[in-house]
């Protein structure tokens, strides 16, 4: 029998965790063979690839991204190797399962629920009948067993990494310390699951040293709350701390409200990089949070996140979902700006989704959600927000995404906002509206171009100040783009020779005072990190006075030294004493 698992993930640099585990509790009964491809890959390569293996058995691992694709690629398999019998698995096919195989004639079996099992149980060749958390073709009918009882201790389920090697190489890891959540959000699966169950640490920790020498680029963990037991997750990030590995991140989903004085405390020494948490906010608004059960305290979460942003240290991404229960545009607008408030590494504005098998999907009429019933199941409208409101709020994420969570316009959109706008959301609605006027989403835009179009919207809204705009803006794409050249629409006060940049370096004084850190670098590996810029304002005290405008010129020199760290990409100095002696 030759057993195949298969999957399509959303990006190349992805990989599955669900059909390792699959392959490692059936080992010592089958050989299961892997095979990954990417969503962006055409079906007649994929198709193809697995006819050169004629399966026995084919899995599919199924998500929302992926379902549709997979729905045509199990089909075309069928029809092609009509004695392969088609398995499907995964929270797309868990909910549903009756119906898509009375539509989908090509599917043999469905595995609902946790699924090792019940994979073990159908590779065995148990009486089908007997296999619980199967639906099965059994001719023209169709059988749905008892649900699976979840696996009470999960150290019964080998370790998907025990003997790794170059498949991981630069790639993402999923990995997960832990199965289930405290908490029950309605618009989650995880809700579904009740209680929470842990891998033993041993095994996690023997896990991420593999995972370490694997040269994986990051380990990005599923759990649903990683912190939901407080002391287990600081052992694991305290042994990951203690490791020191380089070029890696490990990204949790952390429940903010849960972080007390001491893990606060603790978070101040995790060196840059090295940790990336991801916060689900979804809203600020009382009536929204008390509508989808969720547990959350903003303010405890403002004041946690803060300071965590302060250490300038661990990478923070807040969620925001528009379309909830009770939040209409103007609660959106609220939610936004408490949020932008914190000023996290990155903002993600997400649209809600009915997924299969969770509590407001139940209540969609109740709500008025109108959406799409097939994969990404995107709400469109509803009681508290129309379709305009949505559309709106879609262009808005684009922006964000564009201009705010890639750090690269910080003190140059602060400018716009702190001097033109009541709030940072009416800065975002209003540049959104001048892309879509201006037909600006219809094409690809280079990184320079970006920052020619925000001058271009400064110019267009004859915003006042626009000197003291440009300098901000030339100190934003220098700050993060260790280029000579400017954007078009940016001035050079001067060029700076390469010659006076290498004579300045070689100066103790100069050194001492600047990058103190760095007098024993030789100048030529120095000068390949370093610009010197001038500029006609001083952009410095601009920045430290929250964006004031400044009517007089002044020529500042300012060194850019790059380190192409996550958070703390470049240091800058004011030179202008030394340039000008």
């Amino acid at each position: 029998m030759k057993i195949i698992l298969t999957t399509l993930n959303s990006k190349y640099i992805h990989t599955n965790l669900a059909i390792r585990y699959l392959k490692e509790y059936v080992k010592d009964l089958a050989s299961v063979d892997i095979m990954e491809f990417t969503i962006n890959q055409t079906m007649d390569d994929i198709v193809g690839e697995i006819y050169k293996r004629k399966p026995t058995v084919l899995g599919f691992s199924t998500y929302i991204w992926n379902v549709e694709q997979t729905l045509k690629i199990a089909e075309t398999i069928k029809i092609i190797l009509p004695n392969t019998k088609i398995l499907l698995g995964g929270p797309e096919v868990s909910f549903d399962s009756v119906k898509l195989l009375k539509e989908h004639k090509f599917i043999d079996y469905i595995i609902y629920g946790e699924g090792e099992e019940t994979f073990r149980e159908l590779i065995n060749n148990n009486k089908l009948s007997e296999i619980d958390g199967l639906i099965y073709r059994d001719g023209e009918e169709i059988t749905i067993n008892s649900p699976r009882k979840l696996i009470d201790k999960l150290e019964r389920i080998p370790s998907p990494y025990e003997n790794i090697g170059k498949e991981f190489e630069n790639k993402i890891a999923y990995y997960e310390s832990s199965r289930g959540c405290p908490f029950s959000c309605k618009f989650c699966l995880s809700s579904t699951i009740k209680g929470v169950r842990y891998f033993p640490i041993d095994r996690v920790k023997k896990d991420i040293l593999n995972l370490i020498k694997a040269g994986v680029s990051q380990v990005k963990f599923v759990d649903r709350t990683f912190n939901a037991n407080k002391l287990y997750s600081m052992e694991i990030m305290k042994y990951i701390m203690n490791l020191d590995p380089k070029d890696i991140n490990f990204h949790f989903e952390i429940t903010a409200h849960l972080i007390d004085d001491a893990i606060l405390e603790f978070l101040k020494t995790p060196k840059e990089g090295l940790f990336q948490f991801e916060i689900g906010v979804q809203s600020t608004n009382p009536m929204t949070i008390n509508a989808i059960s969720r547990v959350t305290d903003f303010e405890k979460l403002k004041r946690v996140t803060t300071q965590i942003k302060n250490n300038r240290n661990i990478h923070q991404h807040l969620d925001l979902i528009a379309g909830l229960p009770y939040e209409d545009y103007t609660s959106f607008k609220k939610s936004f700006n408490d949020v932008y408030s914190i000023k996290p590494e990155k903002l993600q504005l997400g649209f809600l989704k009915l997924l299969k098998g969770s509590d407001l999907r139940e209540k969609a009429k109740e709500y008025g959600f109108k959406y799409l019933n097939k994969p990404p199941y995107e709400v469109l409208s509803s009681n508290y927000m129309s379709y305009s409101d949505i559309y709106k709020l879609k262009g808005i994420e684009d922006i964000v995404e564009k201009y705010y969570n890639e750090g690269y316009f910080a003190h140059s959109i602060q400018f716009i906002i702190g001097n033109f706008f009541d709030s940072p959301f009416d800065f975002y609605e209003d540049y959104a509206q001048y892309w879509n006027n201006m037909s600006l989403n219809n094409i690809s835009h280079s990184r320079n171009s970006q920052y020619q179009i925000l001058l271009d919207y400064y110019n267009y809204k004859e915003f006042d100040n626009i000197d003291s705009f440009k300098e901000l803006l030339k100190f934003d794409y220098l700050f993060n783009n260790k280029k000579i050249t400017l954007p078009v629409g940016i001035k050079r006060l001067e060029t700076i020779p390469k010659g006076k940049i290498h004579e300045l370096l070689k100066e103790r004084e100069f050194l001492n005072n600047c990058l103190p850190e760095k007098v024993n670098i030789p100048t030529k590996v120095l000068i390949k990190d370093v610009i010197i810029e001038g500029f006609n304002k001083d952009v410095l005290t601009m920045i430290n006075s929250k964006y004031v405008a400044l009517d007089r010129y002044e020529e500042k020199y300012l060194l850019f030294y790059y380190e192409n760290n996550v958070i703390n990409k470049c240091k800058v100095f004011d030179v202008t004493k030394f340039v000008r002696s």
